[in-house]
């Protein structure tokens, strides 16, 4: 008879950004020793507050299933005599699986004929599996910054402090870092004092929901909705979504409330972004906006607790809130007292990394490769000294008050105080969008100066930390440098701007030694950084839907211009679908082999003697400028129609001659002739990577 289990980890507030991951890891776990331990179920939930971790398996079975398996022994010849007796090798094989020997049986494997055995080993009872599968389970999860309480060597996110264990109405027995397993669990941390007994698995939600706390994420995020709609539509306004703080605060809360606080009006002056990044980035506030967007004086927060003395609390939460905004406020005068341009020589006495020098010097690496990208796309004058302006003035407000006290603000306030300085608006825009995209998912920059400044910028970072040994490593990434180096991705992608990356990379690389500060040479990492970029390319047209072979294919023919190899594998990913390819794909397959080995040789067609070869090189002549134009300005769907042209040709050929002669001047044009096709065929990519 099937049976529910429940696991309750018990612990100290673990953090919310912790939770996520945790129950990932948790349901991945269970769900892998389940089966590796044939133990089946109905299913599986995990729980999550910030007191615990949870896991409820409803229909576990009562025993394994039995396990039966074919067990290989020794060949027939040396299992049995010439009279059929069993040797000493049947007897010894029969004995060691615990069968007798009349009940092995024959069975062929390549050919060859084997004695095996049939086992069958019984499934034991599920509860004397469980308390060890528990244990393996905690010791299972790992958390980004665990720690250690007591004299124990675990580490875990928070000390643990009880734990339930119930197979039905039983409790599962187990000790684990001095604690003993039961039915016990615990309430909320101020609501209730009293321990909460559980009866039953089944019993768990509605017996913590008693005890004012709400086990199921998902319905915490379903109340914290209700509540934050309800209080926001009492004041004329609405929260516009936001999951990542969302997400946050419903892994900060057992059992949540939202109240409704208010900003003084004399801080709604101040810059937008300085009112709201106090709220969500510190205090976790939800900030309320009318419904055409503009930022109301009230923001909404989420009380783990009841409504018990709730104007106390959002007196609390305003008076907090009003600290941090009067700070923001005499940041915002004291900076304007200063032109934005005039902090430029500050940066010199900040460092950005010991290896690489101070900000200042970054910001003239800025400007250099920045006139280097202005250069290779042709900007005029004018928008030379646009781009030039904003890498000057990029990184002029981390020496502001504001940004010193609210970090999250670079790049925002910069372009606040260029604007107030007098700078032109498209120096503002510039410097706000040279740090974006900041995430994954965040917008990207839509003017020139904010494009060319962000990718020096994005650039400068991962050259200078690959030139002094800085890589990311597994999941180590501590300086970000993969979603700098997606940024750029993305950016020359939405630009459509055909620059190359072995141009960009060792422009970059030329500012550092520059200043002397190149530690390692360009030969020693610009492999390297070419291929950290194409993973990077990689996973962006994966994330496009775009089958890894196709991926593969387009960038064997080379990756060093972003938008020429995205082009050729959209259309690889295209015309693979149609049925003519099956041929175009053969053909340069066929044509790829019996070449590949051979050295590259110019074609003489004077050599070419048979009908086929001729017609296939007057058909390659009669197409190969167009194609080389179409291929130049990446039309690559006409470069492949027109390569297409060619398959006909190429079949007729294969089946009128033989390409391989004892003719050496007439087999090198054949391969010669080949080879052409090879180059034209393969105008989006390499297809014998194919599956």
């Amino acid at each position: 008879m099937a049976t529910d289990f429940l696991l309750e980890i018990g612990t100290e507030e673990i953090p919310a950004k912790f939770s996520p991951g945790a129950m990932t890891q948790l349901e991945e776990q269970a769900r892998k020793r389940f089966a590796e331990l044939r133990l089946s179920f109905t299913e599986l939930k995990i729980y999550a507050t910030p007191r615990r971790l949870a896991l409820i398996v409803t229909g576990l079975e009562e025993k394994q299933a039995d396990l039966s398996m074919e067990v290989k022994g020794p060949a027939v010849k040396a299992a049995y005599g010439a009279n059929g007796v069993p040797t000493k090798a049947a007897q010894g094989f029969a004995r060691g699986q615990g069968v007798s020997v009349e009940g092995l049986f024959v069975q062929e494997l390549n050919g060859v004929p084997y004695v095996f055995a049939r086992k069958t080993e019984t499934g034991l009872e599920t509860k004397t599996l469980l308390p060890q599968l528990a244990r393996d389970l905690i010791n299972a999860l790992h958390f980004p910054k665990p720690m250690r309480w007591g004299d124990l060597d675990f580490h875990f996110a928070r000390p643990i402090r009880w734990i339930v264990a119930l197979y039905g109405t039983e409790v599962v027995p187990f000790e684990f870092v001095g604690l003993v397993s039961g039915r016990a669990s615990r309430g909320h941390r101020t609501l209730t004092t009293e321990v909460v007994l559980l009866g039953q698995p089944s019993d768990y939600r509605e017996a913590l929901r008693g005890a004012f706390v709400i086990v199921d994420p998902d319905e915490r995020k379903l109340v914290v909705q209700a509540q934050i709609k309800v209080l926001a539509e009492r004041v004329g306004g609405e929260v516009p979504e936001d999951d990542e703080l969302l997400g946050e605060v419903i892994h900060l809360v057992e059992y949540p409330t939202a109240l409704l606080g208010e900003v003084a009006s004399m801080y709604m002056n101040l810059p937008e972004a300085v009112i709201t990044t106090p709220m969500r980035e510190h205090q976790r506030y939800f900030p309320v906006r009318s419904v055409n967007g503009k930022l109301l004086p009230y923001f909404i927060t989420v009380r783990n607790g009841d409504a018990f003395a709730i104007d106390t609390v959002k007196a609390g939460n305003e008076k907090v809130l009003k600290a941090r905004l009067e700070d923001a406020s005499f940041y915002y005068r004291e900076d304007q007292k200063v032109p934005l341009a005039e902090l430029v020589s500050k940066l010199g006495k900040i460092v950005y990394h010991e290896k690489l020098g101070t900000v200042e010097q970054r910001v003239e690496r800025l400007r250099g490769l920045s006139r280097f990208m202005a250069d290779k796309l042709e900007f005029g004058e004018a928008q030379h000294e646009v781009i030039d302006r904003t890498a000057r003035l990029a990184k002029a407000d981390l020496v502001t008050l504001m940004v010193s006290d609210f970090p999250e603000l670079q790049g925002i306030m910069g372009s606040e105080y260029a604007g107030a300085s007098g700078e032109k608006p498209e120096v503002c825009q510039g410097i706000l969008e040279h740090y974006q995209p900041r995430f994954a998912g965040d917008a990207l920059p839509v003017s020139d100066p904010g494009r060319v400044v962000s990718l020096a910028d994005k650039l400068d970072a991962i050259v200078g930390a690959f030139s002094i040994g800085i890589q990311p490593t597994g999941s180590q990434d501590p300086y970000a440098l993969r979603r700098q180096a997606q940024g750029i991705v993305a950016i020359l992608l939405d630009s459509n701007w055909n620059l190359s990356l072995t141009e960009l990379l060792q422009e970059s690389y030329r500012t550092f030694k520059v200043q002397g500060t190149s530690p390692l040479p360009i030969e020693d990492i610009l492999s390297l950084l070419q291929d950290f970029f194409q993973q990077r390319l990689r996973f962006v047209l994966q994330e496009q839907g775009l089958r890894y072979d196709t991926v593969v294919a387009a960038l064997a023919q080379g990756s060093d211009r972003f938008t020429r190899a995205v082009g050729r594998a959209r259309v690889l990913s295209e015309k693979r679908e149609e049925e003519p390819f099956i041929l175009y794909a053969q053909a340069y397959t066929r044509c790829l082999n019996l070449t590949k080995k051979e050295p590259p040789q110019a074609l003489n067609s004077s050599l070419l003697v048979d009908a086929t070869e001729i017609a296939l090189a007057n058909g390659i002549s009669l197409r190969r400028k167009s194609f080389d134009q179409m291929i130049a300005i990446g039309d690559f769907a006409e470069g492949y129609k027109l390569a297409g042209e060619l398959v006909p040709l190429i079949e007729e050929l294969f089946l009128a001659v033989m390409i391989m002669v004892e003719d050496t001047d007439l087999r090198v044009a054949r391969l010669a002739l080949l080879s052409q096709c090879v180059e034209m065929l393969g105008c989006l990519g390499d297809l014998s990577v194919l599956a």
